[in-house]
């Protein structure tokens, strides 16, 4: 039997992506699985034991890792659960406010946490390149960030997008809570060469695509990471599933930490 997985959201888009290729992994065992109870129905196809409680689940499973790609507040509340019985968790959950981070790096210290806004190992190597093209080009060129989702999502701008504009931020000592812009309407005057934008797009089926410019005098530099499927996320968690048992609690990891 391999580890045992508990999926959070299995009805949702990301969650019976996860569980499928838990079921499909011969290292991962798929042990539960938890929903609204409004959406128990469409979970009832799983041959696991299935609830609405994270904490029922734990009573009856032991040694599991959970995974989560729900919403802030339950992503909290199933945090708070797992940090009683000293559970690990995977968050891919983005959105969380900067009290609910400051709640989750709390609980991190009683249990083993990571939270990574984007699962992909792709992005999460753009996240270490971001900053070295930002230092090597200068303040000559502008920084600006457009991400494009489906018209489901409901976070705005995406935690990866935010994530990418913290790197360019910290690559040029700036503070992120001072540069950031995200909307522009109106006469709002010439572009401050301090300043990163972020736009947002939401419409059709589209998984996840973001474009970070470098715009200089003459020239521009655009990287592009474009997500064709959720499965590229789904298998980022359980890249991050097989090892989080290994790490201690006391800070909240993130994919950065595990690819290094």
């Amino acid at each position: 039997m391999g580890i045992p997985v508990i999926v959070m959201g299995a009805a949702g888009r990301m969650g019976d992506t996860v569980a499928r290729l838990v079921r499909e992994a011969p290292d991962l065992s798929l042990a539960g699985v938890a929903e609204r109870p409004e959406f128990l129905d469409k979970i009832k196809g799983y041959a696991c034991p299935r609830d609405t409680e994270v904490r029922n689940l734990l009573r009856q499973i032991k040694d599991a890792v959970i995974v989560d790609f729900t919403a802030p507040a339950a992503s909290l509340q199933t945090a708070r659960a797992a940090a009683e019985k000293g559970v690990p968790q995977v968050i891919g959950t983005t959105g969380f406010s900067p009290e609910e981070k400051a709640e989750l790096e709390d609980l991190a210290r009683q249990t083993t946490i990571f939270h990574s806004p984007n699962m992909s190992v792709g992005v999460n190597a753009l996240f270490k390149v971001l900053p070295l093209l930002a230092r090597a080009l200068g303040e000559g060129y502008d920084m600006e960030i457009c991400e494009l989702h489906h018209n489901k999502k409901k976070d705005a701008p995406s935690g990866t997008a935010l994530r990418m504009a913290e790197c360019l931020a910290a690559a040029r000592d700036w503070k992120l809570s001072e540069t950031i812009r995200c909307s522009r309407e109106g006469l709002v005057g010439e572009r401050p060469q301090k300043e990163i934008g972020v736009q947002t797009l939401r419409g059709g089926d589209v998984v996840g695509v973001h474009n970070v410019y470098f715009l200089g005098m003459g020239e521009r530099i655009e990287v592009t990471h474009q997500a064709h499927s959720r499965d590229n996320f789904a298998a980022g968690a359980l890249f991050a599933v097989r090892r989080v048992r290994d790490l201690k609690p006391g800070k909240l990891y993130s994919m950065g930490d595990i690819l290094e």
